[in-house]
């Protein structure tokens, strides 16, 4: 059954030779030099460009700085380093990564500095949408994995290879970190780092493995893969160290769409007591419960608010009303009266 499943993802007469794999994921052989400046040219741009797209919360100008971004090719150099049974490739590939990565931050982080201080930085969707990273981001990451290492090892579907860099997004997240730690917002760029180092290890655990389907028919070798499995195992214990945190940002991810559901069921039918009064959002943080009203006249009683909340949500947890004319109450916290 395994045997005919790689044989369909990598049929034999469209099968890449090892040295061709090499020749494109190894940047140190053949003409290294003019594979080092490529690199490290179209990785700058590529840095250069996710940081105006992230600053300027453009999609188009992201997508673009996926396309152009090169990293994906040391990333899956380190995974035919262990089809390849080859540390060199492996360690010499991941420090591509790895200073690439920082080189990718750094400039992220200059051009932090065009962002006003105080600015909310979730207000951008091109943060907002990197710095919680879920469940579904590493499935994504898998399946994009695996697309990518298929394409890399067959002759008849290179072409989907720009399609691929724009889904594994490894440079805007990158960029990302960088914004968040030149403005001091250490915790949403980890969540950045995180969605980066989910996609690396996706990208380098499926490449390994595809490369090995085909190790073990001949193409890179047919020698015993002892030290290979050592290197999936700690993979796939790395995944599941990664697989913790997403987790976690899942479920709160749920949980404050089922808050935010409760409170605005609550708050529309207490603002309905004063004709007029408009709920214009609803915005969870931590423990805190904002909702943002435009009312043309006397607000309701905001302890009310809180009581029709009472079992909604969790004990401990305060809800703020926040009016349009920028008027901020404290109407109670739940389970204390």
């Amino acid at each position: 059954m395994l045997s005919n499943l790689s044989n369909t993802l990598l049929p034999e007469n469209q099968r890449r030779s090892v040295e061709e794999l090499t020749a494109d994921l190894d940047l140190s052989s053949g003409d290294n030099r003019a594979k080092r400046s490529a690199f490290w040219t179209m990785l700058t741009l590529s840095a250069v460009i996710a940081g105006a797209g992230v600053l300027s919360d453009s999609t188009a100008t992201v997508i673009g700085a996926m396309i152009i971004a090169p990293l994906s090719t040391p990333i899956l150099g380190v995974g035919l380093g262990i089809a390849k049974r080859d540390r060199t490739l492996s360690r010499r590939s991941l420090l591509y990564v790895v200073l690439g990565a920082a080189l990718a931050i750094a400039i992220g982080a200059l051009f932090s500095l065009l962002v006003p201080g105080g600015v909310n930085l979730l207000a951008n969707s091109q943060i907002a949408g990197r710095t919680s990273p879920g469940l579904t981001d590493l499935i994504a990451a898998l399946a994009t994995g695996v697309a990518g290492a298929v394409a890399m090892s067959r002759r008849d579907v290179a072409a989907v290879l720009p399609g691929v860099a724009i889904a594994i997004s490894l440079v805007p997240p990158l960029a990302v970190v960088g914004v968040c730690l030149g403005q001091g917002a250490i915790g949403l760029a980890l969540g950045a780092l995180l969605l980066f180092l989910s996609n690396l290890l996706a990208l380098v655990l499926i490449g390994a493995l595809v490369f090995t389907v085909i190790a073990q028919t001949g193409a890179l070798g047919s020698r015993p893969a002892v030290s290979r499995r050592k290197t999936y195992l700690t993979l796939s214990i790395l995944m599941l160290i990664i697989l913790v945190p997403l987790l976690v940002n899942t479920a709160t991810t749920l949980l404050v769409t089922i808050w935010t559901g409760r409170v605005n069921a609550a708050a529309s039918s207490w603002a309905a007591q004063a004709p007029g009064t408009l709920i214009q959002g609803i915005d969870v943080q931590g423990t805190t419960v904002r909702v943002r009203v435009l009312s043309p006249g006397q607000l309701p009683d905001p302890a009310d608010l809180v009581n029709r909340l009472e079992g909604q949500l969790p004990t401990g947890v305060t809800v703020v009303v926040d009016t349009a004319l920028g008027q901020e109450i404290e109407a109670g916290t739940i389970g204390q009266k």
